[in-house]
């Protein structure tokens, strides 16, 4: 019985090294939350005093808001959103 002993103990070894826990899911830190900024809307026309309205080179009247610039529109004196065909406009040109 005596010879045994190191074959029973080579065979616990073997059984034990062949057990080991690995969780079946890792867990993953926690992600802080996506804020999105909220977009405002653009309006395409607005009404501004003429103080406080800045001139261009050219003498047009300019109006800078949040990024946008409008330029003012002599018809009606209301401050347009920039567009590629508005300086065409005899509205918007230099009198």
């Amino acid at each position: 019985m005596i010879k045994y002993i190191p074959v029973i103990l080579m065979g616990i070894l073997l059984v034990s090294c062949g057990k080991k826990t690995v969780p079946a899911k890792t867990e993953e830190p926690a992600k802080p939350a996506v804020v999105k900024p909220i977009k405002t809307p653009v309006p395409k026309v607005i009404t501004v005093n003429d103080n406080a309205a800045r001139k261009s080179a050219e003498g047009r009247l300019y109006y800078d808001l949040e990024g946008k610039r409008y330029w003012k529109n002599k018809k009606d004196g209301k401050y347009y959103l920039y567009h590629k065909g508005m300086f065409e406009n005899k509205d918007f040109q230099k009198r």
